[in-house]
């Protein structure tokens, strides 16, 4: 019996009583939280964005009007502008420092003064078309994520190439900056759809990987959750001011 256990790396202590490894509850687990934690925050970049947007005492901080029409943007419109990749690096570089409730309360703020910052949108498109981009958002995320999860393929190369067209179309955009060309902005915006949609599937199976190789529970795992939560919450937005520049053809 013990040559049979040996010879097939049976561990007892790998499976619980409903025959469940211990390595799928602790990926299922990390997962749950890092997906927990994504909703979070893009709740509180919601609502954030929409109060920014709708109660004219908030919005007054960040923008200048003219009869209804936003005409300017105030300092702190500025601040808020580069706040996000500054809390973003913080995150990254101090995650080995910071503490838990810490790296909670800056993943917060970031989700926050994201949403002030694109407050935006609500100024520029109608309602129904925000409304829409974010279901088709939403779908296409959440097919992206589950082939991700459940294919057994791996998505490295995949993955690699996208992170190489995220590149691209970075250059793209810096330099339709300066050209304002209607048509490559288009071109960037489908170009943008297809690269965050196929980095959802590999940063979910990174993700994976990630919570089948930790244990769940102690704070190196909880940090771990809350940088894969802004991975791919970093993901989904993208995703949907793309598809909102797609479908914007409606602005107010």
């Amino acid at each position: 019996m013990n040559n049979y256990n040996s010879q097939n790396n049976f561990n007892p202590n790998q499976w619980n009583s409903t025959g469940v490894s211990s390595e799928s509850i602790a990926v299922k687990s990390f997962m749950t939280s890092v997906f927990g934690w994504m909703f979070g925050a893009l709740a509180i970049t919601a609502l954030t964005s929409f109060g920014f947007s709708h109660m004219p005492a908030l919005a007054e901080l960040l923008y200048n009007f003219r009869n209804g029409v936003i005409v300017g943007f105030t300092p702190a419109a500025y601040i808020l502008m580069f706040a996000p990749l500054g809390l973003v690096l913080l995150m990254s570089f101090g995650f080995n420092k910071l503490s838990v409730p810490v790296l909670i309360g800056i993943f917060i703020l970031y989700a926050a003064a994201t949403g002030a910052s694109l407050s935006t949108i609500f100024f520029r498109y109608e309602l129904s078309i925000i409304g829409a981009s974010f279901a088709i958002t939403g779908g296409m995320f959440g097919t992206m994520a589950v082939m991700g999860f459940i294919t057994k393929a791996d998505l490295s190369k995949f993955g690699s190439l996208m992170f190489m067209g995220l590149i691209g179309i970075i250059i793209a955009s810096l330099v339709n900056f300066f050209m304002h060309s209607q048509m490559l902005d288009y071109i960037i915006s489908f170009a943008g759809v297809a690269v965050f949609t196929g980095l959802t599937a590999w940063d979910v199976q990174k993700l994976k990987q990630i919570g089948a190789g930790i244990t769940y529970g102690n704070e190196s795992a909880i940090k771990l959750s809350i940088m894969g939560a802004l991975r791919l919450y970093l993901d989904f937005l993208n995703l949907f001011l793309f598809i909102l520049r797609i479908m914007g053809g409606n602005r107010r």
